[in-house]
């Protein structure tokens, strides 16, 4: 991998990884038509490390808060009702199923799930889930002629059923294309929470996740074509990339649809399929590669 590839690579990263449209789908896709070969899932789960730390600062008041309730409750029993405290187990909890079958379904994720005519398959599939599920928020947030306004739920309304829930969506994200804060926040708006809960929760959710792959994977980066150096220069730019990305996002949901992000993925969708189907690209392009 080139300086110029990995410099590509970690701004896609960083712009995508926060965006509802799948980052791991649009490292697949930059390296596909760009000639290049894949990066491997091991390149994308290292990168976003560098995405996660962006998460850690700008939501550092949040976690240290999280973290020090969590930790006192484990010894004092009157701190086991404070919602801090909770959300620390809360994260526990949704962090089970991604860790469960990431390590279950390893192969499949380094192998057939970057099929090129699945991703299209999951960005289409999953942009008309969260096409459904943002409809539904707005119906509840500006009701309408003949409905009131319905108050959606916060995270403080969070259980460890929901939070279960929150987990198994994040899980589906291991398939390139799915989008780990698409499939989450779809899930958070289709169980009832506002858009800022469900992206918040959505976000600390990941933490522990993405840290745990991104160390898992650290053995098998520079093997192959990619090497550590470019490796560690995509994970910069990511982490530079994405606290701008996740800064505007967070101040986007509060006011806009999702709308834009599901016509991208539906029209990013086919455009894959039909340029597949037409034999423009091969749907391992570039996995030959390593």
């Amino acid at each position: 991998m080139s300086w110029f590839e990995s410099f590509v690579l970690g701004l896609v990263q960083g712009l995508t990884e926060f965006l509802p449209i799948s980052s791991s789908a649009h490292l697949r896709l930059t390296a596909a038509f760009a000639g290049w070969h894949d990066p491997g899932a091991a390149f994308t789960a290292i990168t976003q490390i560098g995405t996660e730390a962006a998460v850690l600062i700008y939501f550092r008041k949040d976690i240290a808060r999280i973290i020090s309730a969590w930790s006192r409750s484990l010894t004092n029993s009157s701190m086991r009702g404070d919602h801090d405290a909770q959300m620390g187990w809360l994260v526990i909890i949704g962090s089970i199923p991604i860790g469960v079958l990431g390590i279950t379904l390893k192969d499949q994720i380094e192998g057939p799930f970057r099929d090129l005519r699945l991703i299209a398959t999951t960005l289409i599939v999953m942009g008309i889930v969260l096409g459904i599920a943002d409809r539904l928020a707005a119906r509840d947030e500006t009701g309408g002629k003949h409905r009131a306004i319905k108050e959606r739920k916060s995270l403080k309304e969070l259980g460890v059923r929901d939070g279960l829930i929150f987990g198994f969506c994040q899980a589906m994200a291991l398939i390139p294309g799915v989008s780990r804060s698409g499939a989450t926040i779809s899930g958070g708006l289709l169980m009832g929470y506002t858009r800022e809960a469900a992206a918040r929760y959505s976000f600390l959710l990941a933490i522990p996740a993405v840290l745990a792959s991104g160390a898992y994977e650290l053995k098998d980066a520079g093997e192959g074509h990619v090497s550590w150096g470019p490796t560690i220069f995509a994970t910069i730019i990511a982490f530079a990339v994405g606290y701008a990305v996740i800064a505007w996002f967070m101040r986007f949901i509060t006011t806009k649809s999702f709308m834009p992000f599901v016509i991208y993925r539906i029209i990013l969708g086919i455009l894959l399929f039909v340029l597949v189907g037409a034999g423009v690209l091969s749907p391992h392009a570039g996995e030959s590669g390593g």
